[in-house]
């Protein structure tokens, strides 16, 4: 087995990126155990689960878009308190809520490979429960962060695929967030001969890449 630490989309060394069972496929929903939900926590993945059980619960686009004003209203008050300037638009997007946030000075806000933003996102989350007393997968970027990584990791993904191809050997990927591996996931779902899994625990989870079954 390969083992890759460091998947830069230049680097021959680079592990490749994950295709599952064949699910679903694009930002965030997957197949493999939790290629299903690795673009979120329990709270997520309640959420999906909660919307597949009964169509009456499933949140409208209004409601969608009334979670992502109240993770804005949230951002907004610690921007000032931080006195961040950034601009703030509250948006639905394929089913979900979704906040970016758009400025100067906002490495900050970002992190070491987005962990920032991932703590930020999680409290977020938290404010739109304790107000509607329902979960939600909203999403948050800042900067552009997240649609970056996402180019990223589609180059890191096809390029350990090829390897896998090549070398008929499973290849595992450097730990990554929930979110940076169902983007890997999503690239290998949609490719043949290739098949991804998550093995481990936070924070050390991580992908491997095998031949398809």
């Amino acid at each position: 087995m390969i083992d890759a630490t460091n998947p830069s989309a230049d680097d021959d060394l680079d592990e490749p990126a994950a295709a599952g069972s064949r699910g679903d496929a694009e930002d965030l929903s997957e197949t493999d155990d939790d290629a299903k939900t690795d673009d979120g926590d329990e709270v997520a993945e309640f959420a999906d689960e909660s919307a597949d059980e009964s169509d009456e619960s499933a949140p409208t686009d209004s409601d969608l878009f009334r979670q992502s004003e109240i993770a804005a209203d949230y951002i907004e008050g610690l921007l000032d308190i931080l006195d961040y300037d950034g601009d703030i638009d509250e948006l639905v997007q394929s089913g979900r809520p979704m906040v970016e946030v758009v400025g100067g000075r906002l490495n900050a806000l970002v992190g070491t490979r987005g962990a920032t933003l991932e703590a930020l996102q999680e409290l977020s989350r938290l404010v739109v429960f304790r107000q509607t007393g329902g979960p939600s997968r909203l999403l948050l970027d800042v900067g552009g962060f997240r649609a970056g990584r996402r180019k990223e990791l589609v180059a890191v993904a096809k390029n350990a695929a090829e390897k896998v191809k090549q070398h008929g050997e499973s290849v595992r990927l450097e730990p990554m967030s929930a979110f940076e591996r169902k983007c890997v996931h999503d690239v290998i779902n949609a490719m043949a001969g290739v098949e991804s899994e998550s093995e481990g625990v936070e924070p050390s989870r991580r992908i491997v890449i095998r031949p398809a079954a």
